[in-house]
This record gives structure tokens, sequence and C-alpha cells, in this order.
């Protein structure tokens, strides 16, 4: 069920972004570097250990990308994101209940990101890095016992999406956090629209 409500999700998503394009002029970008801003919107999904369920989270990020050519841009990229909380499934049976079993996950990102046109207003997009995170979450024992911790990891993502102009974006993104440590891995995926400005 959770990955059917997954899947008409992105295809309404996906839909949604391939006709907003209509709405606007067809106006193709005659560049894609310089300094930028975006945030993402989507659902993120954590299923390790005493959690599998959705919450909504959310990302923005900023940098400066350089133009290798027309098509073509690479940059380094920092932001913030927090992938929400998600209570645990019923693990305990018998034992003890934690009272508060949510998972918490945030941190810093910093890293690298590609732009690269397929089209003149279509692109494709991909970025990696290291991902600073904290968290909280129940550990993968027999006792499950909720642990606070913050660890460095990395992340990795793509997208794909459409230029308005020079300046606005608008897209749809899988990205991968990285977050585990001593028995509790909170590491999540996240699904999202985002929109991009570009100074």
């Amino acid at each position: 069920m959770k990955i059917k409500k997954t899947l008409l999700a992105l295809a309404l998503s996906t839909a949604g972004l391939l006709a907003v394009p209509a709405v606007f002029a067809q106006s193709a970008p005659t560049h894609n570097d310089g300094w930028f801003v975006n945030g993402n919107v989507g659902q993120a999904s954590l299923n390790h250990g005493a959690y599998d369920d959705t919450s909504t989270g959310y990302a923005i990020n900023g940098g400066y990308r350089w133009a290798l050519s027309p098509a073509v841009a690479v940059g380094a990229e920092v932001g913030y994101n927090d992938l929400g909380n998600i209570h645990a499934k019923n693990v305990f049976n018998n034992q003890p209940v934690v009272a508060d079993n949510k998972s918490q996950l945030h941190g810093w990102t910093a890293g690298v990101n590609g732009h690269f046109n397929v089209t003149p207003n279509w692109y494709v997009s991909a970025r990696t890095g290291v991902y600073g995170w904290q968290g909280h979450g129940l550990s993968n024992d027999a006792n499950p016992v909720r642990k606070g911790f913050d660890n460095t990891s990395w992340y990795a993502g793509a997208g794909v999406g459409y230029d308005f102009s020079n300046n606005v974006s608008v897209g749809l993104n899988y990205d991968y956090y990285d977050a585990k440590k001593d028995h509790v891995n909170l590491s999540s995926d996240m699904v999202s629209v985002s929109a991009e400005y570009r100074f």
C-alpha cells in the first residue's frame, strides 16, 4: 500500500511538472551558471529497524555553478534539511515501551552538484557530498533504546526539471541521506519537488 501511494504521488508530481511549461512562454535559457538558491519539499521515507513509514521533509540549498559548456554546469553547494518525524512500528511485543519512539533526523550538507540540459529547457541534475547530521531514534536491539547522537556521513541525489529562463527552474528529485550509528539506522530517502532561483 505504501509503495502504491508513493508511486501515485510520484506520478501526479511528474504529470504536474510536465504540464507546467505550457503555462509559460517557451524562452530558452542562454546560460546556466552563477549563484543559486533552491528549496525542496516532499515525502521522506525511513524503513530500517523499528521504523517503516513516511513523513514530510524539506531542504534548502545555495551555492555557485560554473558553466563548462552551454548545456553543462557544475558547482558547489551547502544546505540544510529536516526529514521529519516517524513513529516506530509495533516492534515491542512484550518488551518495555519507549515513551518517545519517534525518529528525528536533520543536518547540514556540503558538496558538489551538476546541471545538465538535455534540451534548451529540460535538464537532469545530480548532487553528492558530506552530510553532518543529528538524530534521535530507537536502536535495532532486542530491547530498543532511544538514543540521540550526531555524526558525519554522505548524501546523494538526482533529479529532472525544467528551466523557464536563465533564473528560474522547477524540478522533481530523489535524494538519499546516510545516517547510522550505534545500532540505530536513520538513513532516509526523500522524493520532492523543488524550485530554484539563479542570480
